[in-house]
């Protein structure tokens, strides 16, 4: 199509795009793992690390996807039939939940809907009723990718403390570290967890876990530890034992380009350039959804997150829109999943992304919306830049 060539944007809630520093921070070759300067670049990552979940508590570094994280959490910390509380609020906290059954844990799932965030008075009600403490730890996604929803963690902390439970709180970062405020020590996280494709600019392969002083105590005592995933072999003398094997050398030199990049523009700057992408993502949906065939998936306005917004549409729409797009204007934006599947699009306004590209993408969907004859309020991507004008 003619107006495809050029730039082509990607704008999925993950794998996000990589800055161009970044990659060519890989095209180096392999070094001695044991000694010299790969050691520095593991501190440097580590450290890091600290900076980016705000804790003093340790870190650790997986070869691993998202998925591989939520396994080292709960195997370093829990034992074979404990209790977990999982709190629904879109596909990944679930999914989380899922693979705690499979290796060994009893889940319950509090139940929530896709349309909203995890209220904290259900779950303070439900920690009241567990007078014995069976349930050993609560996970809770700060934001669902699925979903766009957003979590208010300290909310939820203030639940659980209100209830004197014991219980480890852990959350998964993956969507949003980076992208909005998170505080691990401030906000009482036990455990906490992210992925490098999202807000962290990186290619998809490395996972991040960091646990505070009642995680590691925890630790001494967990029955699920896996020689991989093992924290006390990680803590040891020998460099290889940070990565149990060979480190992934490249993958870590992307990670500490990408640190810097971030660091470089301030962590609290990228917190507001993404609120301002986000508050002018949503100035355009709703815009749109004056019309009728156009919405939020999320329908508390406060919880819709600043990293990615879920449009839903009418039955039909989404996948013709997400074809329009990518083919006639270089622009692919995610398709729904879980039990939205197929009901929408996700906009992904996370890591490197900047005014022009959000614009563009907004310009492209609303460019669609017309050639498709698909109802929509007029005037969206102007919304969206009358905003973002009042607000620098």
């Amino acid at each position: 199509m003619p107006l495809r060539h050029g730039k082509e944007f990607l704008m999925i809630p993950g794998p996000t795009n990589v800055p161009e520093e970044v990659l060519r921070a890989m095209h180096r070759p392999a070094v001695d793992i044991y000694e010299g300067p790969l050691l520095e670049t593991t501190d440097y990552c580590l450290h890091s690390l600290k900076r980016l979940f705000r804790t003093e508590g340790r870190t650790y570094i997986y070869a691993a996807n998202g998925h591989g994280a939520w396994d080292a959490a709960l195997c370093n910390t829990l034992k074979r039939g404990d209790k977990i509380l999982v709190l629904e609020s879109g596909r990944f906290a679930l999914g989380w939940g899922e693979a705690a059954e499979i290796m060994g844990l009893e889940a319950e799932i509090l139940a929530g809907a896709w349309d909203r965030s995890v209220d904290p008075g259900k779950l303070e009600d439900r920690l009241r009723q567990d007078k014995n403490h069976d349930i050993a730890a609560i996970l809770v996604v700060q934001v669902d990718t699925a979903s766009g929803v957003w979590n208010d963690i300290p909310a939820l902390r203030k639940a659980i403390d209100a209830t004197g439970h014991p219980a480890l709180f852990m959350v998964d970062t993956i969507a949003s570290l980076g992208c909005m405020p998170f505080e691990m020590d401030a906000w009482g996280v036990d455990v906490a967890l992210t992925g490098s494709q999202k807000g962290l600019m990186c290619p998809p392969g490395l996972s991040f876990v960091a646990a505070g002083p009642k995680a590691d105590k925890a630790h001494e005592t967990a029955e699920l530890r896996t020689n991989y995933t093992d924290w006390t072999f990680r803590q040891g003398p020998e460099h290889y034992q940070k990565y149990c094997g060979t480190p992934p050398e490249h993958l870590l030199y992307a990670f500490q380009k990408a640190a810097e990049i971030l660091f470089d523009e301030g962590l609290e700057q990228a917190w507001h350039r993404h609120a301002l992408l986000g508050e002018a993502t949503r100035r355009a949906i709703a815009r749109w959804s004056e019309a009728g065939a156009v919405n939020f998936n999320i329908s508390e306005p406060h919880a819709r997150s600043n990293s990615v917004s879920v449009v839903r549409l009418e039955e039909g729409h989404a996948d013709a829109l997400r074809e329009f797009t990518k083919t006639v204007c270089g622009v692919t934006i995610g398709g729904t999943i879980g039990e939205i599947s197929g009901k929408g699009v996700r906009i992904a306004h996370m890591g490197h992304v900047n005014a022009v590209m959000l614009l563009g993408t907004l310009s492209a969907i609303e460019l669609g919306f017309e050639r498709l004859s698909i109802p929509y309020g007029k005037g969206g991507v102007q919304a969206a830049i009358d905003y973002l004008a009042g607000a620098l």
